[in-house]
Protein backbone atom coordinates (compact mmCIF):
# COMPACT_ATOMS: atom_id res chain seq x y z
CA UNK A 1 0.00 0.00 0.00
CA UNK A 2 0.57 3.62 -1.18
CA UNK A 3 0.82 6.43 0.54
CA UNK A 4 1.84 10.46 1.01
CA UNK A 5 1.68 13.04 3.32
CA UNK A 6 2.39 16.76 3.28
CA UNK A 7 3.06 19.33 5.86
CA UNK A 8 4.46 22.78 7.62
CA UNK A 9 6.18 23.16 10.57
CA UNK A 10 6.95 26.58 11.94
CA UNK A 11 10.03 26.61 13.92
CA UNK A 12 11.58 29.44 16.33
CA UNK A 13 15.11 29.56 15.15
CA UNK A 14 17.83 29.82 12.27
CA UNK A 15 17.90 27.63 9.87
CA UNK A 16 21.60 27.16 10.99
CA UNK A 17 19.72 25.67 14.30
CA UNK A 18 16.89 24.00 12.82
CA UNK A 19 19.45 22.25 10.54
CA UNK A 20 22.13 21.52 13.26
CA UNK A 21 19.14 19.73 15.12
CA UNK A 22 17.57 17.67 12.06
CA UNK A 23 21.15 16.25 11.69
CA UNK A 24 21.78 15.41 15.64
CA UNK A 25 21.44 11.64 16.43
CA UNK A 26 20.20 12.29 19.81
CA UNK A 27 17.79 15.16 19.44
CA UNK A 28 15.73 12.56 16.42
CA UNK A 29 16.25 9.97 18.87
CA UNK A 30 13.97 11.51 21.01
CA UNK A 31 11.74 13.23 18.64
CA UNK A 32 10.99 10.23 17.23
CA UNK A 33 7.77 8.57 18.68
CA UNK A 34 8.61 4.88 19.87
CA UNK A 35 13.11 5.03 19.18
CA UNK A 36 14.56 2.90 21.62
CA UNK A 37 17.85 3.01 19.59
CA UNK A 38 19.05 5.35 16.76
CA UNK A 39 22.95 4.37 15.83
CA UNK A 40 25.42 6.50 13.59
CA UNK A 41 26.21 3.76 10.73
CA UNK A 42 28.11 6.08 8.40
CA UNK A 43 28.57 9.67 7.61
CA UNK A 44 24.82 10.00 6.25
CA UNK A 45 23.44 6.34 7.80
CA UNK A 46 21.50 5.70 10.90
CA UNK A 47 20.02 1.96 12.50
CA UNK A 48 17.07 2.39 14.22
CA UNK A 49 14.92 0.24 16.31
CA UNK A 50 11.38 2.16 17.35
CA UNK A 51 8.35 0.24 18.56
CA UNK A 52 5.13 1.29 16.99
CA UNK A 53 1.62 0.87 17.36
CA UNK A 54 -1.21 0.82 14.86
CA UNK A 55 -4.65 -0.12 15.44
CA UNK A 56 -4.03 -3.50 16.82
CA UNK A 57 -0.83 -4.18 15.03
CA UNK A 58 2.42 -3.75 17.65
CA UNK A 59 5.77 -4.02 16.14
CA UNK A 60 9.11 -3.54 17.03
CA UNK A 61 10.65 -2.09 13.52
CA UNK A 62 14.51 -2.39 12.80
CA UNK A 63 15.87 -0.19 9.99
CA UNK A 64 18.28 1.90 8.15
CA UNK A 65 18.13 5.35 7.59
CA UNK A 66 20.01 7.75 4.74
CA UNK A 67 20.56 11.14 4.27
CA UNK A 68 21.23 12.27 0.74
CA UNK A 69 20.79 15.59 -1.54
CA UNK A 70 22.33 17.63 1.02
CA UNK A 71 21.88 21.30 0.59
CA UNK A 72 23.11 22.30 4.37
CA UNK A 73 21.04 24.70 6.00
CA UNK A 74 18.28 24.35 2.99
CA UNK A 75 17.38 20.51 3.24
CA UNK A 76 17.56 16.99 2.35
CA UNK A 77 16.15 13.87 1.06
CA UNK A 78 15.98 10.72 4.08
CA UNK A 79 15.23 7.75 3.20
CA UNK A 80 15.03 4.48 4.98
CA UNK A 81 13.10 1.32 4.92
CA UNK A 82 12.40 -1.37 8.37
CA UNK A 83 11.32 -4.73 8.92
CA UNK A 84 8.75 -5.22 11.42
CA UNK A 85 8.50 -8.99 11.31
CA UNK A 86 5.03 -10.62 11.15
CA UNK A 87 3.46 -7.57 11.21
CA UNK A 88 5.23 -6.01 7.51
CA UNK A 89 7.94 -3.53 6.56
CA UNK A 90 7.82 -0.02 5.60
CA UNK A 91 9.36 2.09 3.30
CA UNK A 92 9.78 5.65 1.87
CA UNK A 93 11.29 8.76 1.95
CA UNK A 94 10.71 12.50 2.32
CA UNK A 95 12.35 16.04 1.08
CA UNK A 96 12.69 18.09 4.33
CA UNK A 97 12.83 21.78 3.06
CA UNK A 98 14.22 24.86 5.35
CA UNK A 99 12.97 28.69 4.70
CA UNK A 100 13.49 31.68 6.52
CA UNK A 101 10.12 32.48 7.66
CA UNK A 102 8.52 35.31 10.91
CA UNK A 103 11.83 35.60 12.23
CA UNK A 104 11.94 31.75 12.13
CA UNK A 105 12.68 28.97 10.02
CA UNK A 106 9.52 26.97 8.04
CA UNK A 107 9.71 23.54 7.86
CA UNK A 108 8.28 21.94 5.12
CA UNK A 109 8.14 17.80 3.87
CA UNK A 110 6.95 15.67 1.74
CA UNK A 111 6.72 12.07 2.46
CA UNK A 112 5.87 8.66 0.03
CA UNK A 113 5.75 5.89 1.75
CA UNK A 114 5.25 1.79 0.89
CA UNK A 115 3.85 -0.59 3.89
CA UNK A 116 3.17 -4.67 3.48
CA UNK A 117 2.60 -7.25 5.99
CA UNK A 118 -0.63 -7.17 8.42
CA UNK A 119 -0.17 -3.22 8.26
CA UNK A 120 -0.84 -3.04 4.80
CA UNK A 121 -4.62 -4.92 5.93
CA UNK A 122 -5.39 -2.21 8.00
CA UNK A 123 -6.83 -0.09 5.70
CA UNK A 124 -5.64 3.45 4.26
CA UNK A 125 -7.75 5.07 6.78
CA UNK A 126 -6.27 3.97 9.83
CA UNK A 127 -2.38 3.43 8.29
CA UNK A 128 -3.03 7.32 7.17
CA UNK A 129 -4.41 8.24 10.48
CA UNK A 130 -1.63 6.77 12.40
CA UNK A 131 1.05 8.37 9.99
CA UNK A 132 -0.09 12.02 11.01
CA UNK A 133 -0.52 11.34 14.41
CA UNK A 134 3.19 10.06 14.35
CA UNK A 135 4.03 13.00 12.49
CA UNK A 136 2.72 15.40 14.73
CA UNK A 137 3.85 14.37 17.30
CA UNK A 138 7.57 13.83 15.79
CA UNK A 139 6.90 17.53 14.91
CA UNK A 140 5.84 18.39 18.45
CA UNK A 141 8.98 16.68 20.15
CA UNK A 142 10.74 18.40 17.33
CA UNK A 143 9.77 22.23 18.16
CA UNK A 144 10.45 21.65 21.81
CA UNK A 145 13.89 20.26 21.22
CA UNK A 146 14.97 23.77 18.25
CA UNK A 147 13.40 25.58 21.26
CA UNK A 148 16.18 24.01 23.97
Amino acid sequence: MAMTMTGEVQLPASREVVWAKLNDPAVLKSCIPGCEELNVAGETQFEAVAKMKVGPVSARFKGKVNLSDLDPPNGYRISGEGEGGVAGFAKGGATVALSEKDGGTLLSYNVEAQIGGKLAQLGQRLINGAAKKLADEFFANFGKAVQG
